[in-house]
């Protein structure tokens, strides 16, 4: 599976943007899914998942209310859509993805749990 994280860039506090994570290689539609942030000198960080089976989802505390996740399994590709943006969410965004051994509503937090990963997508918030 190859993931390719695209939708990033640089907007000023109060905006928004959507980032996708198109998949390639084979079909992620029961595949858990994630993204991640990692700001500069920090470590990487949980910011929404998405279950295997699409019914349960997650957002980090931090963007809770502000982004929602999502995935279109017709496209094989997952979105992270990001409003009231603030320059705290400045970072390099990344999806995940990993094969689950069942289907459920079960999500994985941790970037350890994930065996494949996009490229990252920069996101730059102005205050």
């Amino acid at each position: 599976v190859q993931l390719q994280a695209f939708g990033g860039g640089l907007v000023q506090a109060g905006g928004s943007l959507r980032l996708s994570c198109a998949a390639s290689g084979r079909s992620v539609s029961s595949y858990a899914m994630g993204w991640f942030r990692q700001a500069p000198g920090k470590e990487r960080e949980f910011v929404a998942g998405i279950s295997g089976s699409g019914g349960t989802i997650s957002h980090a505390d931090s963007v809770k209310g502000r982004f929602t996740i999502s995935r279109d399994n017709a496209k094989n590709t997952l979105y992270l859509q990001m409003t009231s943006l603030k320059p705290e969410d400045t970072a390099d965004y990344y999806c995940a993805a990993r094969i689950v051994v069942r289907i459920d509503g079960r999500l994985y937090m941790r970037s350890s749990e994930y065996a494949y990963w996009g490229q990252g997508t920069q996101v730059t918030v102005s205050s």
